[in-house]
């Protein structure tokens, strides 16, 4: 085996993460001489020297470039990345519907397009959705129509080389502890917010799935017993409460009622609403809204709350955040922080876990995927 590249944690063989199988961006990892934005190269410089970073990369081909695919409900992202993490070449397509067919096709067609030239390792898949414990079968995915799919073997079929599946959760995880700001830690646990809350582990180098490949739902601990509804069937979980939907919703009943702290919520969407998204009150917190950071305020302190549920059952080193909603960065998880500290199992007297940002952004699903499906193929070699 090569020594690892400078900085480079290394990467363990697929029998040590088999068990447990595998968004304010501004990353706060340190930078060395060999640290290079995550973001394309093309972003920073223009085409010729993300066309020269991309040539370089390809002369070392000794550390192996893989492809890395997101698949959300709206756009198939993909990239080629190197062992450092960085992404050379990014390619995009929307999302054919739910048809398995469909999205194998557009999968192939992105892979032929950023191998052209290159030596490709492997590709690796991530998507929301539980998969088997050995990343070959997608059990279920909520945005496409995959049940029971043998998403793995018709992919290396097609493709002729090594394909891994992971969820994405998983996929962002592994990411930031590898090249963000989960670097370091035995003890990793991410936290996803968007729509609804998403999550995943990182422990001891390998990611934690559970015993049927289901763990990292943290999104529905019952955290307000009677509550809200869920879209899981149960009342009042996290995900109601501390997610992007669950500040939209404040924020339109807060409209809704006429309140007269509401009139720039109102105004932001011209009087409709219905309209009020957990982005609308976002952008208005960080311009400085009144209410719109009240209810950021809210959304922090239970995100805090579920945080020292987490911490009492888990322990980890460090809460990662990342997820469209961290784009109010501090406005959020300064008082996710507070109430943390305030509500955590044996305050003042046990160490605390760290809360930080992300800072992989929404690259970090591909990442990560593209780095897990690495680590698979050298056992395949």
């Amino acid at each position: 085996m090569q020594p690892s590249p400078p900085n480079e944690q290394p990467t363990p063989p697929l029998d040590s993460i088999r068990s447990g199988q595998p968004g304010g961006w501004a990353s706060r990892r340190a930078k060395s001489r060999h640290s290079v934005s995550r973001r394309p190269a093309s972003g920073y410089g223009g085409q010729l020297a993300g066309h020269r970073l991309f040539r370089q990369q390809l002369r070392l081909g000794r550390r192996g470039l893989a492809i890395g695919i997101d698949i959300g409900g709206t756009k198939v992202a993909a990239g080629v990345v190197d062992a450092e993490g960085r992404i050379l070449r990014e390619a995009r397509r929307s999302t054919p519907g739910t048809d398995p067919r469909a999205v194998e096709r557009v999968i192939v067609e992105l892979v032929e397009e950023l191998s052209a030239g290159a030596r490709i390792r492997s590709v690796g898949i991530g998507a929301a959705g539980w998969m088997d414990l050995d990343g070959g079968t997608v059990l279920f995915s909520p945005h496409l129509a995959w049940r029971n799919e043998p998403l793995r073997e018709n992919l290396q079929h097609l493709l002729r080389r090594p394909v891994m599946l992971v969820n994405d959760a998983d996929a962002a995880a592994w990411a930031e502890w590898r090249f963000g700001a989960g670097q370091g830690q035995d003890r990793l646990v991410c936290i996803t917010l968007g729509t609804g809350i998403g999550g995943a582990m990182v422990m001891d180098g390998r990611v934690e799935r559970g015993r049927f490949g289901v763990a990292g739902e943290f999104g529905h601990q019952i955290i307000m017993p009677g509550g809200h509804r869920c879209e899981c069937g149960n009342r009042g979980c996290w995900e109601q409460y501390a997610s992007g939907n669950a500040l939209g919703r404040e924020a339109r009943e807060l409209a809704m009622a006429n309140s007269p702290v509401a009139q720039e919520l109102l105004k932001a969407v011209d009087g409709s609403a219905e309209r009020i998204t957990g982005a609308t009150v976002t952008e208005l917190a960080i311009a400085g809204d009144a209410a719109s950071r009240e209810l950021l305020e809210d959304v922090g302190n239970w995100l805090g709350l579920g945080l020292a549920n987490l911490a009492a059952a888990l322990d980890p080193g460090k809460f990662v955040i990342g997820g469209g909603l961290c784009a109010a960065g501090e406005l959020l998880v300064a008082p996710a922080r507070k109430a943390f500290a305030r509500n955590l199992t044996g305050r003042g007297f046990r160490p605390a876990a760290e809360i930080d940002l992300a800072a992989l952004g929404p690259y970090a699903g591909l990442i990560g995927a593209a780095d897990l499906s690495r680590a698979s193929s050298r056992t395949h070699r």
